[in-house]
């Protein structure tokens, strides 16, 4: 095996720009990946001994050695060169050397702060601003790189360094630790040193930050000049001299900041002494981590010696973060926290020298999967020290809880128990990936960002993030303010959370926040406020089924718990008898239709943030469902309990089928075949009944006919049905005699459902209509054995044998296919409840791009079918709207060229492998967008005609577009976008566009941008009607006008139509029509003659077709607009 698999060099390497899960769509053009060829003696070289060993590894700790070929790809990708080590080692060397050079300053009071130039401002939100203490700068002892950088474990594509550099003990003062007093030094030292570097030519740019997003820590970000710009951010931290504070004074339950002088009180209120003081957590973590900044750096260093592992693990680790956007912003699970988290484990012997990067990654999610920091903390502390807090101390003051080897500080004192419990999460669904050998673990954990929009079933957005000041009144936050140093935002977010988090207890599985993210400025600004870190983000995750739930069930009247209910639901909560005769407290909310239900989450929201936080509902932005809701009002509103009442309506005359007295051959099964029977119809019918004096009559036949004078009549969608007829030996076996069998079939059918159940029939030589309430079914009959005779064939020996026809072919779709996929999506909207939704959302965009004639319905929902089985690396969508957004994702970045799309449905299939490699085998004779099923492995039936590889590349290319447009706009709560933006299609892309007229467009009201008037239909809602003439069923002008247009031009031109009420139909011309064909009889359709060369040559008559189109479309063709000029040759 050993020299085969260097043989195989298909390693799916990850692009240079890491972060991004765009794979750039290698449809068209590239060909598909190949096995590299190899001679003879190279292919059955014996293994090296490494190899052997490198083998057994692959073995015992990969799925497979391709796994381990992409992980050392990857590696490769994100480690810096040695090259560009070198030249930022010479950048750090210059900056240490212009450090020592820069003059002191005179000694001044904190707040006289003159001396500093114009063109710097103070790093640091100085409130209150009158403070004690004197400052002077003197230039630094030391300046030592700490960090990733030193370790090796930097990672591409952002290279920091970090590197602290030791204030002297000389510009302190005795209680510096105080008010902020450490802080405004730290911030006037890194002011001067910016003052100077800005006049260096050595620098690109010189800019503040905030370390981590948090308010008390400025930072100085430092950049080399010119191309090298992009190469490395040097991020300098102050730091005090060791041994300048007593460690003791910064135990989590001290207090460091008086309320007097934060609250500016001239004196301390009578009463309240020093020792009634509010401990300072957070604060006094923030002086404690400058102090232990080295030690950490010696810690760490020990633990990657001899560990290779550990670099790549970090690496790997570092990777999944970023992909989860969790390593980044205040409170954030950063680089270093997962470096001590690694150390740690290895101090426990979770994790040992010899592993490797694949093991370590392995190890350290499984340490998060199943440890709840929140819960029971953990310490890299060695020896006990009793003068040292103990865990509980820290417990009090943190959510989450992991001490660093000093024993001192809290390495996730900014996170909240939110944030833990996402990454708690994520590892989880990580270490389920992992062990799951039918999904391509890298490709899904390493390669594929979870932004927030497709990560959680609904997103809302905080706009007003200053509101949070008045929350903190409201909740008595005063104290936590005074420790976040007036940061109200770090103060109320985990306040916020957890109450969300108890009023959506049940309904959600998780929720969670974006991290506060405040960006660089330049050092000539002022500071960013806290109101800066623009609006916040939440994302709920649903527990399937429970999430729309109306009632909220309390503790019994009587019980002590009752008034604590009462107190959290306010207003909202009632007593109620319930039916086992207990008196309790509930919630009731307001909700109808099945999607108003899926909203309750956002009225939960909007009551407990209004009553405890006193945040207005208009600084809630919800963008749960604003697709669901703009896209399609008449969809989503009752699109469901429409299709609900067709499906009822369906199994009532399937039961009747069952039982009709009277036929020769008893039926079989009744399989519904039509989208509403597997709840993906876009538009569901609607029971209707025609108004006789809008049509024309047909007395004899009791039939109508659509008028010449008025609108076209409603479009009434005829749902087929198919019905199998038992086998018997009275079959003819010849296949004209079959169709006349059948034909009387649908007679007798028609006729008997008239008699024992008086529905109205029409029945047709290959179907029988039948119209029951309101809605129009087609009953198909069907015998078993039909596409087998019409696959036999003879031969001139006169041999008989079987082969695929076209005809056979097409009846076994209709017939046993079609009617087995929508039996299994029809399952999967049980398990799923919001499949059909999402299927419908889908189909409207698609059609709405013009495309609906050019992909099938079951295409498109088996594609979202897709997204249910196999939602790795995200949880099954709970909502239509994330459902969509993935949707369009698969599109725009599944390797179609390469791999087959494998949709597991029921569960039956086994060998994906084999799959596999079949379709790599035959990849140049399958179609371009290749579907496999548990009863298709072969042939990709749903997509063998079409899309053709031009449409499918058009498809990617609007939808990676529409998924950019929508992520912007629903990630941008300020301005309140229109999201239909991206149904409405790009018509620069056409030659010709064929305006409409709207009366005569039978599903006008359907369209995307409903219209201003409609027109008069001819029909009633009404589905109680027994004797009627029978309505206009499946009439669709534009549809058989498109048609007449294929038939006539499809060697010419390719037309396009949105069929739910568009007002256009675009015309692309072919590139080759327009090639200028040699004169011949044969070649004289739709082209004129004219010379060229001295040739007789025919080419395109354009204005004679544009009049052809009027013509053919008389009374439907409003205008024919021609766009381009492409047919000038």
């Amino acid at each position: 095996r050993g020299p085969a698999s260097r043989a195989w060099s298909v390693c799916n390497a990850a692009g240079p720009g890491l972060g991004s899960s765009r794979r750039t769509n290698r449809l068209v053009a590239s060909t598909p990946l190949q096995p590299v060829k190899l001679s003879r003696a190279e292919l059955y070289k014996p293994p090296t001994s490494e190899e052997l060993s490198q083998l057994k590894e692959t073995e015992d700790l990969f799925h497979s050695s391709l796994l381990r070929l992409q992980i050392e790809e990857l590696l490769k990708e994100v480690t810096l060169k040695e090259t560009k080590k070198k030249k930022i080692d010479a950048f750090l060397h210059e900056i240490n050397s212009l450090l020592r050079t820069i003059p002191e300053t005179p000694d001044t009071e904190l707040t006289d702060q003159a001396w500093l130039p114009k063109g710097v401002k103070v790093p640091f939100l100085q409130v209150p601003f009158n403070v004690k203490g004197r400052f002077r700068f003197v230039p630094p002892t030391e300046m030592k790189v700490v960090g990733s950088y030193l370790l090796g474990t930097c990672i591409k594509p952002e290279v920091n360094v970090d590197v602290a550099v030791t204030m002297p003990r000389e510009i302190f003062q005795d209680k510096d630790n105080l008010n902020q007093r450490y802080h405004r030094k730290r911030a006037l030292y890194l002011a001067h040193i910016a003052q100077h570097f800005s006049k260096e030519k050595l620098f690109g740019s010189v800019k503040f930050a905030y370390m981590n997003s948090n308010h008390l820590k400025p930072i100085l970000l430092l950049r080399p000049q010119g191309k090298d710009e992009k190469m490395v951010t040097v991020r300098l931290l102050a730091c005090p001299a060791p041994g300048l504070f007593k460690p003791s004074r910064f135990y989590p339950s001290k207090n460091n900041v008086r309320t007097a002088w934060f609250m500016e009180q001239s004196t301390p209120k009578e009463g309240r002494a020093w020792a009634t003081e509010p401990p300072t957590p957070h604060y006094n973590n923030s002086i404690l981590c400058d102090m232990v900044l080295v030690s950490h750096l010696h810690f760490l260093s020990s633990a990657t010696t001899d560990f290779p592992g550990m670099k790549d693990g970090l690496a790997l680790l570092k990777v999944w973060l970023n992909q989860r956007q969790l390593s980044k912003g205040l409170g954030c699970f950063s680089g270093f926290l997962v470096s001590m988290l690694v150390a740690y484990l290895l101090m426990k012997r979770k994790i040992v020298k010899m592993m490797s990067g694949y093991q370590v990654l392995r190890s350290t999610l499984q340490f998060l999967a199943t440890t709840d920091l929140s819960v029971m903390g953990i310490s890299l502390v060695k020896d006990v020290d009793a003068s040292l807090p103990v865990l509980d101390d820290f417990h009090q003051a943190f959510e989450v809880v992991f001490v660093d080897p000093s024993g001192l500080v809290n390495l996730c004192a900014d996170m909240t128990a939110s944030k833990y419990h996402q990454v708690q999460f994520e590892a989880k669904r990580s270490m389920e990936i992992l062990d799951d050998r039918m999904v391509d673990g890298f490709q899904v954990l390493l390669m594929t960002a979870k932004p927030m929009l497709r990560t959680f079933d609904h997103v809302f957005h905080l706009k007003h993030v200053c509101k949070l000041q008045g929350a903190c009144k409201k909740m008595q936050l005063l104290n936590e303010l005074i420790d976040w140093g007036g940061n109200y935002v770090g103060a109320a977010l985990p306040f916020i959370v957890s109450l969300l988090a108890r009023g959506l207890a049940g309904r959600a599985l998780l929720v969670a926040h974006s991290l506060p993210q405040i960006p660089e400025w330049p050092i000539d600004a002022e500071p960013p406020k806290h109101k800066d870190v623009g609006p916040l983000t939440f994302g709920l995750l649903f527990v399937p089924g429970f999430a729309d739930s109306t009632l909220e069930k309390g503790p019994q009247a009587d019980h002590p718990e009752a008034l604590d209910f009462r107190t959290f639901w306010g207003e909202k909560a009632e007593l109620r008898r319930f039916q086992d005769g207990s008196i309790c407290e509930a919630v009731v909310w307001e909700a109808n239709t099945v999607s108003q239900k899926r909203l309750i989450p956002e009225q939960i929201i909007k009551h407990l943030l209004k009553l405890h936080a006193d945040i207005p509902e208009s600084s809630i932005c919800y963008m749960g469902a604003l697709l669901d809701l703009s896209v399609c009002p008449q969809v989503s509103g009752l699109g469901e309990e429409a299709m609900v009442n067709v499906v009822c309506s369906y199994d009532d005359l399937s039961r009747k089928l069952w039982n009709l007295k009277g036929l020769p051959l008893t039926v079989t099964a009744v399989q519904g075949v039509h989208p509403a029977f597997r709840y993906t119809d876009v538009f569901p019918p609607i029971p209707m009944k025609p108004i006789y004096d809008f049509h024309t009559r047909v007395k004899t036949k009791h039939l109508l006919l659509p008028s010449e004078e008025k609108p076209c009549p409603a479009y009434i969608a005829p749902l087929r049905i198919i019905c199998h007829m038992e086998g018997s030996g009275q079959w003819p076996q010849d296949k004209e005699a079959i169709k006349r069998i059948k034909a009387a079939f649908h007679l007798q059918l028609a006729e008997l459902l008239q008699q024992q159940h008086q529905l109205v029939c029409r029945p047709a030589v290959t179907h029988t209509d039948v119209y029951k309430d309101g809605y129009v079914f087609r009953l198909q009959v069907a015998y078993h054995r039909e596409p087998l005779i019409l696959k036999e064939v003879v031969t001139p020996e006169g041999m008989l044998k079987y082969q695929d026809t076209e005809e056979s072919r097409q009846l076994e779709l209709e017939t046993l296919h079609l009617p087995y996929l929508t039996s299994s999506l029809h399952g999967l909207q049980q398990q799923y409840p919001v499949f059909g939704s999402t299927c419908r959302l889908a189909k409207r965009w698609v059609s709405a791009q013009l495309l609906s004639d050019n992909i099938s319905e079951e295409c498109v929902d088996l594609l979202v079918a897709f997204l249910f089985l196999h939602p790795a690396p995200f949880t099954p969508p709970s909502s239509p709207q994330v459902g969509f957004l993935r949707f369009l994702d698969l599109l725009a970045t599944f390797d179609w060229k390469n791999n087959p799309l494998i949709v597991n449905l029921n569960a039956g299939l086994t060998g994906e492998q084999a799959i596999k490699n079949k379709f790599v085998a035959a990849r140049s004779r399958l179609p371009v967008m290749f579907i496999a099923t548990p009863k298709d492995h072969g042939s990709s039936m749903w997509t063998q005609e079409q899309p053709s590889a031009q449409i499918l590349q058009r498809l990617l290319v609007l939808a990676s577009e529409s998924l950019r447009v929508l992520e912007k706009q629903l990630m941008d709560p300020l301005n309140r976008q229109d999201v239909k933006l991206v149904f409405r299609p790009p018509l620069d892309f056409y030659d010709v566009l064929i305006h409409l007229n709207p009366n005569q467009i039978p599903r006008h009201l359907e369209s995307v941008d409903r219209p201003l008037k409609s027109f008069s239909r001819g029909v009633v809602k009404n589905s109680t009607s027994v004797k009627i003439l029978f309505p206009v069923v499946d009439y669709d002008p534009v549809q058989c006008y498109l048609q007449e247009l294929r038939d006539a031009f499809s060697d010419l031109a390719l037309f396009f139509y949105d069929k739910h009420g568009g007002e256009l139909i675009a015309v692309l011309w072919k590139p080759s029509s327009f090639q200028p064909q040699p004169f011949k009889v044969s070649n004289m359709k739709g082209r004129m003659v004219t010379t060229l060369n001295n040739k007789l040559v025919c080419i395109p008559n354009v204005e004679a077709i544009l009049e052809d189109f009027e013509v053919l479309g008389e009374g439907l063709v409003k205008r024919v607009e021609a766009r381009t000029e492409k047919w000038t040759i």
